[in-house]
């Protein structure tokens, strides 16, 4: 099955949305819980491979309501969608939790009404207090989890434990290895293994991150965010920067791959649902986000996207067989919410665009 990366978009649309016009998501709309939803009609906006192939059927025949289901690849480029016009013709869109911040900032977003969204219950408590929307006012995630070294030890030769292992690379590993382009992952290792925040705005880290990735760029097969398992599967890479859903599809394919976080820590990113204030159908939106929280469609998720969802009574209803195939579906939440939860940075967005534009560009 393709996969379009989920977490994967770096953050220059967030600088785009901070520009738009606001659509006044402040107040809080007055909607009908009798709202009769087969008179209302959703088009929802989603990543490709990222769900049911029927859902949009599934959903029509549960409630009514006739939907129809676009697919955005980037998280830019839905963010443009959005930001565009004062009614963009969509009702609800999934973006990753840094731009629902951005968004329900810009007033873009609609205030959620959770006495329509009861399967909210189904959530971890931890997913109610997320850095980028503490309580869900304006979202609720649909997957998360964290970035870390995704390995082959017969090729690595030994278990890495740090993002130096990745910065400063063993000899035999030179050429061996790829990163992730994206500007808040193509940063990460190196500020994490300088004990530096992930969503620090201070020049002089930022800087020094900088160098280091700059010292690291010669020792790398290819900067890589769609393709580094396969790389790992062929035998091309040893050692790569992966998000733990996307390690799993290579551990499909060999199950001696392996994923570790590194001892300096990672991120925690969520892929949310939010709902547009220029939606006519909001009932049915939130009818959608709420059958989406359902546990058996959040057991689809993760027994078919193989990512973590943040849906408790999801996530207990998976086969421990699945779990034992792919590890990082058993890092509990607990390790998790560890990690640093990526948030929207506003006018300093730029600094990671620069920051990314300028390693990119060094010969």
């Amino acid at each position: 099955m393709r996969r379009i990366a989920t977490a994967a978009a770096g953050s220059l649309a967030l600088a785009l949305a901070a520009t738009s016009c606001s659509t006044g998501g402040d107040a809080t709309e007055t909607l009908d819980p009798n709202a009769d939803l087969s008179e209302q009609t959703l088009t929802v906006s989603i990543w490709a491979d990222y769900y049911p192939e029927d859902l949009a059927e599934q959903f029509e025949a549960a409630t009514g309501v006739k939907t129809t289901i676009v697919n955005h690849t980037t998280n830019e480029d839905i963010v443009a969608k959005l930001t565009a016009s004062s009614d963009p013709g969509i009702d609800v869109a999934f973006v990753s939790g840094q731009y629902a911040q951005a968004l329900g900032e810009q007033g873009i977003l609609a205030k959620l009404d959770k006495s329509l969204i009861p399967n909210e219950e189904n959530l971890y408590p931890e997913a109610l207090e997320l850095a980028y929307d503490e309580g869900n006012v304006y979202s609720e995630p649909y997957a998360w989890g964290t970035t870390g070294l995704c390995y082959r030890p017969d090729l690595t030769g030994y278990d890495p434990t740090s993002w130096n292992d990745l910065l400063d690379p063993k000899p035999e590993l030179v050429g061996k290895t790829t990163m992730l382009s994206t500007d808040r992952w193509l940063s990460m290792p190196a500020l994490k293994a300088a004990g530096h925040s992930l969503n620090t705005t201070d020049d002089a880290e930022l800087e020094e991150a900088k160098a280091q990735l700059i010292e690291t760029k010669p020792t790398l097969l290819a900067y890589d965010d769609t393709t580094f398992y396969s790389k790992l599967v062929s035998g091309e890479a040893a050692m790569v920067e992966a998000w733990d859903g996307w390690c799993n599809y290579g551990i499909a394919e060999d199950p001696s791959i392996k994923f570790v976080v590194p001892e300096e820590g990672a991120d925690l990113w969520v892929d949310t649902m939010t709902v547009l204030e220029s939606s006519k159908n909001k009932e049915a939106a939130m009818a959608f986000i709420d059958y989406i929280l359902d546990p058996e469609v959040q057991t689809w998720v993760a027994e078919n996207i193989l990512y973590k969802v943040p849906n408790k009574a999801a996530m207990e209803a998976l086969d421990p067989a699945l779990i034992d195939s792919y590890p990082t579906l058993g890092i509990t939440v607990d390790e998790l919410t560890q990690q640093e939860t990526i948030v929207d940075l506003g006018e300093d967005t730029v600094k990671y665009v620069d920051l990314n534009a300028e390693v990119l560009a060094t010969n």
